[in-house]
């Protein structure tokens, strides 16, 4: 019995097509990111697509055979946009830091995917790519066997946890009509209230100016800083050999 995870477009053998498609496989794709980045996977049905290209449901279904696999196909068109440098083009931990970086970001266009990953093999195109220079760039830096598996899940696990938590903290912000700088500045006299009660708390929030600093900055920041901590515990596992 196949499970529900391995029920992947990209498991499955090819389907017989009949016919020539009024639309490009580009042209359903990019119309359904649309409506995914502005309303996540419950606003897309192959019904709303069809509206939204003016197109009946024979042209989507040439391509895709449900929404599932419209998902897999978009989740695929995402990672496409995660530049992982060639080996010899940079240093190691350059490259790895272009990745991840480039993860973060992605995510960040497409909050949608987040859910998504995990769900199905990422065994699309743009991933086996993603995957295949992933290897170059880690066996490279001298990574090999299982050890760079698990430097790579590190590596991601770091990027999609940022992109995770500041996704759902922008979609929050939002929701309520205020900027990060906003929420920021009514939380203080909350936060000023409780000073008495956490003093070692507060003494570290004015020592570090966090309600004076700009949000965003804080959050580049922060990744970076994790990152580079990664990157030194990595490199410090790589010379004791």
């Amino acid at each position: 019995m196949t499970s529900k995870f391995a029920d992947s477009d990209w498991l499955r053998p090819p389907r017989t097509r009949n016919g020539q498609p009024t639309l490009s496989r580009e042209q359903i794709l990019r119309a359904a990111m649309e409506i995914l980045d502005a309303e996540g996977p419950g606003g897309l049905s192959m019904r709303r697509l069809g509206t939204k290209l003016g197109s009946g449901a024979t042209s989507l279904y040439w391509h895709v055979a449900n929404k599932d696999e419209l998902l897999e196909l978009a989740v695929d068109e995402v990672i496409g946009e995660i530049y992982v440098p060639e080996p010899g083009d940079t240093s190691w931990r350059i490259g790895v830091s272009v990745w991840a970086n480039g993860m973060r970001s992605a995510l960040l266009r497409h909050p949608w995917v987040i859910g998504l990953l995990g769900t199905h093999p990422t065994l699309g195109p743009n991933a086996m790519r993603m995957g295949e220079r992933i290897v170059l760039l880690l066996s490279g830096a001298g990574f090999a066997g299982m050890p760079l598996s698990h430097a790579s899940a590190v590596i991601n696990a770091h990027a999609i946890g940022a992109a995770t938590t500041e996704a759902a903290a922008h979609a929050a912000i939002k929701r309520g009509g205020l900027d990060m700088a906003g929420v920021a500045e009514q939380m203080k006299p909350y936060v000023e209230k409780m000073a008495d009660e956490h003093p070692a708390y507060d003494k570290w929030r004015r020592e570090a100016g966090v309600a004076v600093q700009d949000q965003q900055q804080l959050l580049d920041e922060g990744f970076a800083f994790g990152l580079e901590r990664l990157l030194d515990g990595l490199e410090l596992w790589l010379a004791k050999g």
